[in-house]
């Protein structure tokens, strides 16, 4: 038995989990995070291979995808991906990842490690029982505060965590898309594939135990693109996604085969008469387990009226986004409804903080929301966010001396948290940013529109999202919050004696001591 001891100790290496230790060991604290696979990532990880996607993917238009995308380290991760994995392998995003964590002075990273039992004291978690199977060493971590950031809250089960799971009736938070009576049911979960053209004819031999799906099965599933496959190839909403998770994998590999099947020897799809699976998953892409039950419990109409919130920790806005729990079963229905919100929503901090467990918090799929709110908040862009406000948290209570029971009602804690997850490339919808030299500029333009004045620049607001079509008319500040100069002056030209001419904008400082006060 191992003792490690630590400031913030992380459980699961997903998106949210990375995110949030990335943030807490930037923002000076120790950090240990355990990952129970041999590889970070989670559903984006090469195991699994889901698309990373958020409130800028919304299908709300070009526009407003710019405006929504995800700042921060989320978008830090991705622009490097685009950079050194242009030929989009899973492998090396596994490896940026990796070496993320790897950089951080602050980070310990354990994989192959999972969380299996907890010490408490009280309603405080005390310590956390670690086993890394493929080196036989079991660990006991104890930390000021603890993150769930596993999905399946593996973490916060073990301490005891109120949570919940299955579908809320439509009455019960006066949710217009839930059912009219409550169930155990949850979205299933989905394995996927990889395919190439080889340039000659591959045959496909399905095993014995491959499902049967014939084009009108497959009806309202489109399979006519086949690079990488299908989310639609989804199972296990009507079983236990955590207890029965086995037995989802093997149904789900006989269902993914079966489509394959079809596809290939159906004789309804003869131009896949080249192409040959080259890859797919073994394990499954899971949507659903527990949610736990914090400060606060997200509902639909807290997204749908983009309720602000003065903690507001991080933002979502990708669609409600509920499958049928029969998944491809439900032969004679679409596999999603997706209705969006007119807004980007914020996602409070009293959301990531558990009701009855004190040094408690969680970021993810798992956060206190109902299956109709999650079913937006689930997404790995959005939970990258949270995990990113979630860890920058909690690093900035543990500096202040503070537990996190006397830190979350903190107001000022909260507005400096605020502030520097702006500092570090986050927005928050409807809080300015004050915590910056550029609003002790002075701004001069060589042109500017009415209502493009070059003084936007430094106004702390830095998305123009606003109306049916941002955030929430109330809580945006009206203007274009951009300079914009004359539309003469847009491209360089010439005047009348041959000089060119370029628009450009000066932001002029007094020296950083002034400004700073010392």
């Amino acid at each position: 038995m191992e003792r490690l001891y630590t400031e913030v100790l992380i459980a699961g290496g997903g998106i949210s989990g990375v995110t949030a230790a990335l943030a807490a060991a930037r923002n000076g604290v120790k950090v240990v995070i355990c990952q129970d696979r041999s590889v970070l990532g989670g559903n984006a990880s090469s195991e699994i291979r889901m698309h990373i996607v958020g409130a800028a993917h919304s299908k709300r238009g070009k526009a407003l995808e710019t405006e929504a995308r995800e700042g921060g380290i989320i978008e830090e991760i991705l622009l490097e991906c685009a950079v050194r994995n242009p030929q989009r392998s899973a492998s090396m995003f596994d490896l940026i990842l990796y070496e993320k964590c790897r950089a951080e002075p602050n980070l310990t990273l354990m994989l192959n490690t999972a969380i299996t039992g907890v010490q408490m004291d009280g309603n405080r978690i005390e310590s956390v029982r670690a086993a890394r199977e493929s080196t036989e060493h079991v660990f006991d971590i104890f930390a000021d505060i603890f993150m769930d950031c596993t999905g399946d809250g593996r973490l916060g089960k073990e301490a005891g965590a109120l949570f919940m799971t299955g579908r809320e009736s439509a009455q019960q938070y006066g949710e217009s898309l839930a059912e009219e009576e409550p169930d155990s049911h949850r979205l299933g979960s989905s394995l996927l594939f990889t395919a190439r053209d080889a340039g000659r004819a591959m045959k496909f031999i399905p095993p014995v135990w491959a499902r049967k799906f014939s084009e009108e099965d497959l009806k309202y599933r489109s399979h006519t693109s086949w690079e990488y496959g299908y989310w639609w190839v989804e199972f296990g909403g009507l079983l236990d996604t955590i207890s029965d998770n086995e037995t989802i994998r093997d149904e789900l590999l006989a269902i993914m085969m079966g489509v394959w099947d079809h596809i290939k020897n159906s004789g309804q799809h003869p131009e896949s008469k080249n192409w040959a699976l080259d890859w797919f998953g073994f394990v499954p892409g899971k949507r659903e387990s527990r949610r736990f039950i914090g400060k606060h419990l997200l509902t639909q109409s807290d997204l749908e009226e983009a309720v602000h919130f003065e903690d507001v920790i991080a933002y979502g806005g990708w669609p409600l986004d509920t499958h049928p729990p029969q998944g491809i079963e439900a032969k004679d229905r679409e596999p999603a409804r997706q209705p969006h919100t007119n807004y980007v929503y914020g996602i409070p901090l009293r959301a990531l903080i558990s009701a009855n467990v004190d040094n408690l918090m969680f970021a993810g799929r798992n956060i206190s929301a109902t299956h109709i709110a999650f079913s937006s908040t689930r997404v790995m862009a959005t939970c990258g966010v949270m995990g990113q406000g979630a860890g920058t948290f909690a690093a900035m209570a543990v500096k202040e001396g503070l537990s996190l029971e006397a830190a979350w009602p903190n107001r000022e804690l909260i507005r400096k948290t605020q502030q520097q997850l702006m500092t570090q490339d986050a927005f928050l919808p409807g809080i300015p940013a004050t915590l910056n030299l550029a609003s002790h500029a002075t701004v001069r333009a060589s042109s500017e529109q009415p209502e493009g004045r070059a003084l936007n620049v430094i106004d702390g607001i830095t998305r123009s999202m606003h109306g049916e079509n941002g955030v929430r008319q109330d809580l945006a500040v009206p203007g274009t919050h951009r300079w914009m100069s004359h539309p003469e002056d847009r491209e360089p030209g010439s005047n009348s004696n041959g000089n060119h001419r370029y628009r450009f904008v000066i932001l002029s400082l007094c020296s950083i001591r002034a400004c700073t006060g010392g």
